[in-house]
């Protein structure tokens, strides 16, 4: 880097980039944690789930490793069974990451201006703003992909000191626990060597403990899972494989292009359609690059050194290179390719400062349009006390005649009302409200009226055919005949399960349309149920 360059980087719009990074951090800090506390959005269906699996502690679970219910369970204990106890971990989580993320840019890389800007893109994505305020296993699983990624450039680096492959190692088995996809970290770090050894970087010393540490993180992230898949006929293996289309239904056919418009689509939204382009296009630089092209997409990566440019591209390429072809098979979440962004977002943010750098700050639209339009977005979506006419209803008509776009957060409203609703009828319907219990049909149903529900008792999931779930894996009520119960299926006029009207004598049911801050959220159909038989159904679904 010049020295030109070098003074630039020390000084940015007048002040040290440390300042304005501590000052953004904190102050997305504290507007997150504003946030929960206002109360303006429901848990969601995971996330009242894994609260759920914190009050009953394990090696793993059903779809996931131990860590997000350890971390929810800490929260608990220091805020309470609310939702500040459960999305405290989120708000840590997002901290932890953006400390991280500018501390290896600024001082691993000598890059501060550099680490300012990837703060900035990474608050303006939606994924971001969703991971940190969301308990989901993506909020630890990006903090230890970035500590990995730093930690393997310094391996690189100075492969004569220890404690960058002892991070990784930590970090490998701590994402582990959290998400499986941190075991991709192993791809990662053995094509990142391999792009090292093409400029003679990587030696004999570099491999070994590079080949110990992640032997040792995997070892260590993958013992406890699979002690509990062992006691548990394998039911966390069975649900990887079946969700990612390698076994059951979505292994018969192999290719479907359908998928992949959804996929791309997903993209798009996950990040904003400008800094996706622009991570895209950052992406194609480093790997032209790298194999000595001088095209303009090349050209914008020039400001990194050959090892943070090796380490970008083999972060990103593989990991999203893989789900984009696998998105012709089967369907793809949004968020598995989330680690990939873990790169992507700093390429967004290397093109994004070689455009402001080449226009000489003349345009202030260069910086302020990506941020307000991502902010305004955010805003749209989830704000409840703005005088928006189509929040009355959730859903914008575009014409009298043509469709309607539903509101997407509207589906995580209400469900607070519904269980305020449902304790009522269970303290007025029943004459001993004491012995009724409740259950769903789904997981995200039986999840939110264990959390929503005044009580916090369990809830059931009743055994049904359809994909199972860790409520399957527990035990049914053990109450005395003639107990009540009752239940919740989403959605107006939706009639019995084949599977419930044999466990009880009498059932009523009625529709329910919940609220939340005064408008419309979603629909309920509850039943009251009279009279238990005792005879809980065993679990019949065949689908992981």
């Amino acid at each position: 880097m010049s020295l030109k360059n070098d003074s630039r980087e020390q000084v940015f719009w007048g002040c040290r980039p440390d300042v304005w990074a501590g000052l953004l951090i904190l102050g997305i800090t504290a507007l997150r944690l504003w946030f929960v506390l206002s109360g303006q959005l429901d848990l969601v269906q995971d996330e009242a789930q894994y609260w759920d699996w914190s009050r009953t502690l394990q090696l793993s679970y059903f779809t996931k490793g131990p860590l997000i219910a350890y971390i929810i369970g800490a929260g608990s204990w220091l805020f309470g069974d609310t939702a500040l106890g459960v999305r405290s971990g989120a708000i840590a989580g997002s901290l932890l990451s953006q400390c991280i993320l500018y501390l290896g840019i600024s001082r691993s890389w000598g890059r501060p201006r550099l680490g300012l800007l990837t703060l900035v893109v990474l608050n303006s994505t939606i994924f971001f703003m969703a991971s940190g305020v969301l308990m989901t296993t993506d909020s630890p699983l990006m903090a230890c992909w970035w500590a990995a990624l730093f930690a393997l450039y310094e391996a690189g680096r100075r492969p004569e000191r220890l404690w960058p492959f002892v991070v990784l190692g930590v970090a490998v088995a701590v994402g582990t626990w959290g998400k499986y996809m941190m075991l991709a970290f192993s791809v990662t770090a053995i094509l990142y060597g391999l792009m090292l050894m093409r400029r003679m970087q990587a030696g004999r010393l570099f491999w070994k403990r590079l080949s110990w540490a992640l032997l040792a993180g995997s070892v260590l992230g993958l013992l406890p899972i699979l002690l509990w898949n062992l006691g548990n006929d394998f039911a966390g293996i069975r649900h990887v494989a079946q969700l990612g289309g390698m076994t059951g239904k979505g292994s018969e056919v192999w290719l479907r292009f359908d998928r992949f418009p959804e996929y791309f689509g997903s993209q798009l939204g996950l990040l904003l359609p400008w800094w996706f382009c622009f991570c895209v296009y950052g992406a194609w630089g480093v790997l032209t690059r790298l194999f000595g092209s001088r095209a303009r997409a090349a050209r914008a990566t020039e400001s990194l050194e050959y090892g943070q440019a090796a380490l970008l591209a083999v972060g990103f390429w593989p990991i999203w290179g893989f789900f984009a072809v696998w998105s012709v098979h089967t369907k793809v979440h949004p968020n598995w390719s989330a680690v990939s962004y873990a790169s992507g977002l700093i390429l967004a943010a290397v093109v994004w400062d070689a455009l402001w750098r080449e226009l000489s700050g003349r345009d202030w639209r260069v910086w302020l349009w990506p941020v307000v339009g991502a902010a305004l977005f955010a805003v749209f979506l989830v704000q409840d006390h703005l005088p928006i006419p189509w929040r009355v209803e959730g859903r914008v008509p575009f014409t009298e005649t043509s469709f309607e776009f539903e509101n997407p957060a509207l589906h995580l409203k209400g469900w607070s009302d519904l269980g305020r609703e449902v304790d009522e009828l269970r303290r007025t319907r029943f004459e001993d409200p004491d012995s009724v219990f409740l259950f769903g049909d789904h997981y995200d149903v039986t999840s939110a009226l264990s959390f929503f529900v005044p009580g916090q008792q369990r809830a059931y999931c009743v055994a049904t055919d359809r994909r199972l779930n860790q409520y399957d894996l527990w035990s049914g009520p053990d109450l005395p005949l003639g107990s009540g119960a009752i239940f919740v299926r989403k959605g107006f006029d939706k009639g019995l399960l084949p599977e419930v009207p044999p466990l009880f004598d009498n059932i009523e049911g009625m529709n329910y349309q919940s609220t939340h801050d005064g408008r419309p959220a979603r629909r309920f159909t509850i039943f009251l149920c009279h009279g238990y038989r005792g005879e809980w159904p065993r679990m019949v679904g065949t689908e992981y």
